[in-house]
């Protein structure tokens, strides 16, 4: 059902809310672009504007992979000091309710674990952009580190201290593995809800799209708040085309 107005969505929002046992949030870009950071696909975002780099370029060319560190930096300009939005503190405080046992996120932004969410109950499906990580050895890296590194050699991109691999940020990449810890846990936690809760995702990147089709066949009651129109708004019980956190703001606790 597409709600027919704001305030009846929100009321319908509230009463799902209040009625489910178990929620679990899922989102995606749509809840940081208040934030100040830049959806990657809609028109004007940033793939829009650069191709992204593929793991397996990143692999294969230094030139790729000093590339890659360029823009990460240059991005870091634009959103380095975002804070979490109304959207984030309005998930975070129903967790700390006790309604929501994790969230699963496409975000690489760490604004969850900002506005009050326990690292191990953030589940990224895409990673992580604020730390970087060897893809040998897992060894861990703060930007700060690497930045201080690709000053030094003149914006070549750093090796790992340990064993010599590549330094990537810790994100998933085009043509890159999903996680399988965080792909499992987000299957657990989707099999475990009664209610499931798409906010700021158009669900067509796969497989992370798959999880709010399996929360409704489980049974589990499905809203989705999103800017524009997704291929499963006709299976959901609610569907909010209105702002993200307009729509959240009324569930931030005070």
């Amino acid at each position: 059902m597409i709600a027919p107005d704001l305030e009846t969505g929100i009321r319908h929002l509230r009463d799902l809310l209040e009625q489910a046992a178990v929620v679990v949030p899922f989102t995606g870009a749509g809840i940081s672009t208040e934030c100040g950071i830049p959806d990657f696909r809609s028109p004007g975002g940033i793939w829009t504007k650069m191709r992204p780099i593929e793991f397996g370029d990143f692999l294969a060319s230094q030139e790729m992979r000093d590339e890659s560190w360029r823009r990460r930096f240059a991005m870091q300009e634009q959103f380095g000091g975002a804070k979490p939005g109304r959207g984030h503190r309005a998930l975070a405080s129903l967790y700390k309710s006790g309604k929501i046992p994790g969230i699963i996120t496409q975000n690489i932004d760490n604004l969850h674990q900002d506005s009050g969410f326990a690292a191990q109950d953030v589940v990224e499906l895409h990673g992580n952009t604020t730390y970087a990580a060897c893809l040998d050895c897992a060894k861990r890296y703060e930007l700060s580190w690497v930045k201080q590194s690709l000053d030094q050699s003149g914006g070549r991109s750093p090796e790992c201290t340990v064993c010599d691999g590549y330094i990537k940020t810790a994100t998933v990449s085009f043509g890159q593995a999903m996680p399988e810890q965080a792909m499992q846990r987000a299957q657990e936690l989707t099999d475990s809800c009664d209610l499931f809760l798409v906010i700021g995702s158009s669900l067509v990147v796969w497989p992370a799209a798959g999880f709010p089709l399996a929360a409704k066949r489980n049974g589990a009651r499905l809203v989705i708040v999103n800017r524009d129109e997704t291929e499963f708004d006709e299976i959901a019980d609610l569907v909010l085309h209105d702002d993200i956190g307009t729509v959240l703001a009324p569930f931030i606790a005070h």
